[in-house]
């Protein structure tokens, strides 16, 4: 079945079920998109273009969120909280009047009872602890040990530091486990130093 929704299109930003996205909202059309929302259902569909332009095509999955906490400023800006509800995947861009863009979409069921293997879990918390070192970054491992499967994964792959057509990739994985796999390579990729490089080269 499907169903219409006003889309937000971001280059390098992605939504999952279950996670939050905080935005700025500042533009005129977007200014409007958010404002009627809040009089429907509040919900707006995050998706990225396949390229930084006007009008750009769209990839075909996205995802549902909802607005949560709404900070409305004097000027008409907005700082709002986006609850993603629901991963979509686009039937076609419709031809509307409104200043922001709309699509026709079928919403995906998503697993939220899969889990990740005890050496699935591992390898990865292994290859993110390598990852965040190269990277320079500071991470409350105890927290992340904390949590479950699916706030892991999908929270690494909501704020990693990769290019959108891989994020994109990582939102497009069908299950739990491929998007495990993939951010895993991604990780071992990005994560190459200059060194690392050189010795591929060599060989």
């Amino acid at each position: 079945m499907s169903t219409r929704l006003s889309i937000f299109p971001l280059p390098g930003a992605i939504l999952f079920p279950g996670l939050q996205l905080p935005l700025h909202i500042f533009e005129p059309r977007y200014r409007e998109l958010v404002g009627d929302a809040l009089v429907r259902d509040r919900q707006i569909a995050m998706i990225q273009p396949q390229q930084s332009r006007e009008g750009a095509p769209l990839y075909s999955v996205g995802c549902v969120g909802k607005i949560g906490e709404i900070e409305a400023m004097d000027d008409g800006r907005y700082n709002l909280i986006l609850e993603g509800k629901s991963r979509f995947r686009m039937v076609k861009e419709l031809d509307v009047a409104t200043s922001f863009r709309q699509v026709e979409a079928e919403l995906l069921e998503d697993n939220g009872s899969a889990v990740l293997s005890p050496i699935e879990r591992a390898g990865f918390e292994q290859q993110a602890r390598k990852f965040a070192d190269r990277q320079g970054y500071r991470v409350d491992w105890e927290s992340v040990e904390r949590l479950d499967d699916h706030s892991l994964i999908n929270g690494v792959s909501q704020i990693a530091p990769f290019d959108p057509a891989s994020k994109q990739a990582l939102l497009e994985a069908e299950t739990l486990n491929a998007r495990c796999e993939l951010l895993i390579q991604l990780m071992q990729f990005y994560g190459r130093t200059d060194g690392d490089e050189e010795i591929i080269t060599l060989q």
